[in-house]
């Protein structure tokens, strides 16, 4: 049971710098027209407007961004989800589309994602008051259920209960899961991302100079292996590891920036966790589209930690795209596999 209604975020974000500066000059008549028939709760008639808009601005995010309110409130979430989720990937920068993915996660009892959506709003943009807000609400409900658990556990645990009933006097249980009109179509102006100061990298050690035996006139005895150069030898594996994984990411990078879409793809596990959870086969036509519609791309990235654990490992790094209509940074977190002795990619989220 969800304690309360979300708020989903209706002001549709704008980005200026999405192409190339221009002002938007296609049909913006059938986006107003498409935005006022929402707000007057016309859905289909709003719907058939955006999705003429979009044919001739496919990319563009305010009527993206409409169309996934639209869906919202037709309840079809999974449709909803996947068009928020291509706006958080194409425009990372913007918090909006994540709190709204939160809204559609929690209306589905999803709470840990949720969660994690929120906390890539507000990574975002730390003073987005709606996530902050949001984001309280969720921890509420995972402690509500915690507490509902702890009770069928125990029925005398009276802390419980108390904290339980606490958690339920702060939020009105909703009748529905239906987020709010919008009464008008506003534009919100989104801050641009933050660019995080690159970390230094970590300096070697100096190596230890190693004298030469002196060979004894009497007895001459094979010379002791140094204990630095022992434990540099049994730390050699794991710097390997790093190694391999650190030219994974950048050929991984780099056949994105040839657009070369077959060994894009290759470089993710064939378990990769897509980021809407959407059919593998599905994912991968979005992604080849995204990656053969502009004219050039180039993506750098500097890989600023690695944690390797076994045949698993986490790595961040900053990431910087530009193309002929959209220029980002950010930071990116990386879940890797090692399977026949390739790391491959299992799961990709922006954020550190």
């Amino acid at each position: 049971m969800l304690l309360r209604i979300l708020r989903l975020e209706v002001a549709i974000a704008a980005v200026a710098l999405a192409f190339a500066g221009a002002a938007i000059a296609a049909p913006a008549d059938d986006l107003r027209e498409a935005q006022t028939l929402y707000a007057q709760g016309r859905l289909q008639p709003a719907m058939e407007r955006v999705d003429a808009y979009l044919k001739t601005q496919p990319r563009e995010p305010q009527g993206r961004f409409l169309k996934g309110l639209i869906l919202t409130e037709q309840k079809k979430v999974p449709e909803a989800i996947q068009v928020f989720t291509g706006l958080t990937e194409d425009f990372p920068e913007l918090p909006e589309p994540y709190n709204n993915l939160a809204v559609l996660y929690a209306s589905l009892g999803n709470y840990e994602k949720a969660k994690s959506a929120l906390e890539l709003a507000i990574h975002t943009h730390p003073s987005y008051a709606t996530a902050h807000e949001n984001l309280g609400d969720i921890y509420a409900q995972l402690a509500s259920r915690a507490y509902d658990r702890a009770l069928q556990l125990d029925k005398n645990n009276t802390t419980a209960q108390v904290k339980l009933a606490m958690v339920k006097d702060i939020f009105v249980a909703p009748k529905s899961i239906a987020p709010p009109k919008a009464e008008a179509a506003k534009v919100a102006k989104a801050e641009p991302a933050r660019v995080e100061p690159a970390r230094p990298e970590a300096k070697a050690p100096p190596t230890a100079k190693v004298e030469p035996a002196r060979a004894e006139p009497a007895k001459s005895e094979p010379p002791k292996a140094e204990p630095k150069a022992a434990a540099a030898k049994a730390a050699s594996p794991a710097a390997d590891e790093k190694g391999a994984i650190t030219a994974a990411i950048e050929a991984w990078a780099r056949a994105w920036s040839s657009k070369d879409v077959k060994s894009y793809l290759a470089a993710y596990a064939p378990d990769f966790e897509t980021p809407g959870g959407e059919p593998r086969g599905a994912w991968e036509k979005q992604r080849t589209e995204r990656i053969e519609r502009p004219k050039s791309i180039e993506v750098l990235v500097k890989v600023q930690s690695i944690a390797v654990e076994g045949d698993s490992a986490v790595a961040v790094l900053r990431q910087s795209y530009r193309s002929d209509t959209l220029k980002t940074s950010s930071t990116k977190t990386l879940k890797l596999v090692k399977a026949g002795g390739k790391w491959l990619i299992k799961q990709e989220r922006v954020g550190g």
